[in-house]
This record gives C-alpha cells, structure tokens and sequence, in this order.
C-alpha cells in the first residue's frame, strides 16, 4: 500500500488536469462545430463529436498502458520504436491514401490513421537517447551526422508524401540542441538565414543582400576585423550593396544587377588574393559566409518555386501581402478571422456561432478549430485556452528541468517544443499570421491519430517523470 501511495504522489496530477481540461474543452468544440439544428440524435456513429468520444476513451486505456510499463522499456526500445515508425511512413508512400494532396495516410474502413504523428513520438525518445549515451560528443562530425539522420529521414519521408507541415514540426528538435549544448552561433546564423530566404521572397535579386548580411556579421562581430587593412574595402562593399537594396525598395535603378554581380565576383577574387598574402583568418570566414548567404538564397527561392506546389505558393504569397486572393487561398483565413472577431468579449454562446454553424470556415472542426472558439466563447475562451497551453508548455520545461536522468530532460524538452510549435502555428494561421500549412491544435483538432499521438508524446514523460531521482540511461 505504501508504495501504491508513493507512485501515486509521484504522478503529476497538475499536469494531469491540465490535459483533462484541454482534452473536455476540445471535444466541445468538435461537437460544435459540427452542431445541426436539425439533428436530434446525439450517439450518432457517424459524427466526428461521437467518433472523437471514441478516440479519447481509448486515450485513456494508452494512458494505462503507459504507467503500466517500466521507465527503461521507452529507452531500451527508443530506436526500435523509431525505425518501426520510418517502415510505416515508407509504406504510407506505397500503400496509403492521398487526402488533400498528401498521401499520408492509412484507411481501413472508416478507420483512418496517420503515421507521422507517431513518428513524433519515436523521434524524440531516439533523439534523447543518442543524445543522453554516456560521453555522447555533439561536436564530433560522425555525431553530427547521426543527429541530422534521426531529425531529418523522417522530414524527407514526410515531404515525399506531400505533407510540408508535418515535416515542419521537426526542425523544433534543433532547439533541443541548443539546451543540450549546441553553440549559439549555429541558432544566430540560423536567425539570420531564416531572414535571408523569406526576404528572397518579397525582394527581387535578393542574393545581393547576403553581401549586405556577411559583411554586416563580419564588420560588426569579428575583432580580426579591426585590425586588418580590408576594413575599409568591406564597409565600401557594405555601403555599394546598401545602394543596391535602396535602390530596388524605390524600384530607381541605382546600380544595374551586372554591376553588382561582377563587384562580388571581383571582391571575392581580391580577398581570396589578399588571405593568402596576409594570411588573414577573417577572409575565408567572410567568404564563407557571403557565398553560404547567396546559395541560401538561390536555394530558397528554387525550394518555393520547384518544390512547393501551387497552392502552398499561394498560401505564403497572401499572408506576405504579395497576392491577393480572398475568395481562394486566402478565403480559410479571412473566414477564420471573422469568425474570431464576432465572438467578442464573450463569444455568441454555446452553439450560437453563426459561421460555425452554416459552414463558413472550411476545415473548422480541425486545422481552424479555433476560430469555433473564438466565435462562441469570445477572448475569454480564446484566452482560456491559450492561457491552458503556456501553462502546459512552461509545466513541462519545469519538468524536464528537474530531471535527473538526462534522456528525461531531453525527451520532456522535445515535447514541449513540440507543443509549443503546434500551439503557436495553428494559431498563428486562424489569424493570419503563419501560413496556413495544415498542422492540428493538440487535444482540439478532430482525429485519433492526431489525440493519441499527443496523448503519447504527453504521458511517456509523464511517466519517466514519476522516475526523476533516477538515473534512466
């Protein structure tokens, strides 16, 4: 009895009633936004509210199931768990069904199933466990090239099936890197690079700005800088590229693109001379960056006009203000946000949603489940249910900090980031301020796939969390 009793004090209920409340509070919103007036039978199999009621009760048996099993199974079989996971999204590209454009998914009956929601799960807990092997070494290149095989086969499996939100999710794992170690260089640079490829979007020629940014980085954050004589040659490459930039905002051409293009190719050219006569460090580092900033940029515009697919271009031209498009891309979006705004301080009430009600939204009991919150129950229930996941999100972090195996705190880290990302995209794009790229609300958004794989994600922590004093290796 008493170690019942000790188990049992182990267990984080806070968290437990967090989960409850998000999970209860999303079924309502399901059974809303598929509310008819007309319809009066309420344990109709056929409706999502009843078939989502099905996927949460068999929730709870996974939940048994997980405090049921011993904390070292999930770091024994992490990799297992994982490689199964690459077979099923393998086999979804030969055998699955295409909804929506992506072939995603596994239909049986009227059963469907996606598998990059489990492959979350198998991710994280393989990526703790590469991560937390005694004298694991993130700065080895052999090391590096085992992280990015775990992070990004998945991404690769799942842009083979069309599903670029999906894929999305896993660059959040990165972030864990950077908690476990990774310098802060490589998340700057990547700021940076985030800069340069959106930019190549709006701004023609924009390559030219990847002058502008090496040389900003280099003149500013680089002591050898101030003490060589090329200086003054990169603040002159610096003002020339600044001309450029200016003069392509104001659309007056101020410096014709040959001009410029032939400037960079004779400044490299200089500088390469001058580092093997001076032997100056800072120039193949300048080098590096400016010639890393323009394949960047040719790379992502190739990306958004070869790989994407004609409505993805569509979705991130219109939210970057470069398309205008209200009755077609942009239509999900603009309807989401009526919907959102007419619930006001306390929303139209319980059922009262007129744009839920009569369909306005496209997709509103899943990607736009949100805005059926907005519009019934107004900012307060907005705020309730963003107030619910900051406080999951910061829960969880404080978890994984006060783990004393380090696979805990890795794996609970990845969780949370991977919370946080569907929390802020998904709605980020009811409101028109992320792309709409089709990722669920965790616990809101209709489907089983989608609950248990949050479900599982959540409550594995969970239970390596009632371990904490142990060393979990």
């Amino acid at each position: 009895m008493a170690i019942r009793n000790s188990y049992k004090s182990s267990v984080d209920w806070f968290t437990i009633v967090i989960y409850a409340l998000l999970v209860t509070f999303g079924w309502i919103n399901i059974y809303a936004a598929n509310y008819s007036p007309d319809s009066t039978v309420f344990f109709d199999m056929s409706s999502e509210h009843f078939k989502q009621l099905i996927w949460i009760a068999l929730s709870l048996v996974i939940i048994g199931m997980i405090f049921l099993i011993d904390s070292q199974f999930f770091v024994e079989f992490a990799y297992v768990f994982y490689g199964f996971t690459i077979f099923l999204l393998v086999t979804v590209l030969l055998f699955g069904k295409e909804i929506n454009g992506a072939k995603s998914w596994f239909e049986v009956g009227p059963v469907r199933f996606q598998p990059a929601e489990l492959t979350k799960v198998a991710t994280a807990l393989a990526l703790a466990r590469l991560l937390s092997r005694f004298g694991f070494d993130m700065s080895k290149p052999m090391n590096i090239v085992k992280i990015g095989a775990i992070i990004f086969i998945p991404v690769l499996m799942i842009l083979l099936q069309n599903d670029t939100g999906s894929a999305l999710v896993y660059f959040v794992f990165i972030l864990v890197l950077f908690r476990e170690g990774m310098t802060g260089y490589i998340l700057f640079f990547g700021f940076i690079a985030s800069i340069v490829a959106v930019l190549t979007l709006i701004i023609p020629n924009i390559y030219i700005f990847a002058l502008i940014t090496a040389t900003i980085l280099i003149t500013l954050f680089y002591n050898g800088v101030r003490k060589c004589q090329i200086k003054g040659l990169l603040w002159g490459a610096l003002a020339a590229a600044s001309l450029y930039f200016a003069g392509k905002l104001l659309k007056i051409n101020l410096l014709p693109d040959y001009v410029m293009l032939a400037g960079i190719a004779a400044l490299t050219i200089y500088l390469i001379i001058i580092s093997f006569k001076k032997r100056l460090r800072v120039i193949p580092l300048y080098l590096l960056i400016l010639w890393g900033a323009i394949t960047l940029a040719f790379s992502a515009d190739y990306f958004f006009n070869k790989v994407l697919n004609d409505y993805q271009r569509t979705r991130i031209n219109v939210l970057l203000g470069l398309e205008e498009d209200p009755l077609g891309a942009g239509y999900n979006v603009n309807q989401s946000k009526i919907a959102i705004g007419s619930g006001g301080l306390t929303g139209k009430g319980f059922l009262e949603g007129t744009q839920t009600k009569f369909d306005f939204v496209p997709e509103q009991s899943t990607d736009f489940i949100f805005c059926t919150v907005g519009e019934e129950w107004g900012f307060a229930g907005s705020m309730f249910v963003i107030i619910g996941f900051v406080t999951l999100i910061l829960r969880l972090i404080i978890l994984a900090e006060r783990q004393h195996s380090d696979f805990s705190r890795i794996y609970g880290y990845g969780v949370a980031l991977i919370f946080f990302f569907h929390f802020a995209i998904n709605i980020g794009m009811t409101i028109g301020l992320a792309p709409v790229i089709g990722i669920p609300l965790p616990f809101f958004s209709y489907g089983g796939s989608s609950l248990w794989g949050f479900t599982l994600l959540l409550f594995i922590f969970l239970k390596l969390d009632t371990n904490r004093n142990e060393l979990i290796r």
